[in-house]
């Protein structure tokens, strides 16, 4: 199979499109495979017995401040520890599509479902998972830049 590779400035980052011939469709599950394996991958904690474990840094839905440390949600809801402030916890993740949008939280904006406008300019960001969140009038005008919805 020839691999051929094109930009289109019109894709949002961190998005690909793989476009085959009907005939290859049976090689989709193993290029889909392949791709997810060279995905960008962090390191966590399981607070349960303190291991560490390997998770593709997409699969994350929301980081919340935890004092020294971060807690990271999935959106299968699985929840593990970061070892690093949130301050730096964009840096270590360095993914397209993580925006912060309070001084405690950020989130994937690949999950988002919906947002609302609330009271006091600040707007409510329902994900997939049912959770909600406040983006703070601070963090509004980046979080309208970086998500196109």
């Amino acid at each position: 199979m020839e691999i051929r590779f094109e930009a289109d400035s019109g894709m949002d980052r961190g998005w690909a499109k793989v476009v085959t011939h009907p005939s290859e469709q049976e090689q989709w599950k193993h290029l889909e495979a392949a791709l997810q394996a060279a995905e960008k991958r962090i390191t966590v904690i399981n607070a349960i017995n303190n291991r560490q474990v390997t998770l593709e840094a997409g699969k994350v839905a929301v980081i919340e401040a935890e004092g020294r440390m971060c807690s990271v949600r999935l959106i299968t809801g699985e929840m593990y520890l970061l070892n690093t402030r949130l301050k730096f916890a964009l840096d270590a993740l360095d993914v397209p599509g993580f925006i912060k949008i309070n001084n405690q939280t950020i989130i994937n904006i690949r999950y988002i479902k919906e947002f609302s406008a609330t009271a006091n300019a600040r707007v409510e960001v329902l994900l997939t998972n049912d959770s909600s969140y406040t983006v703070s009038r601070y963090y509004i005008n980046h979080f309208r830049r970086s998500y196109h919805g």
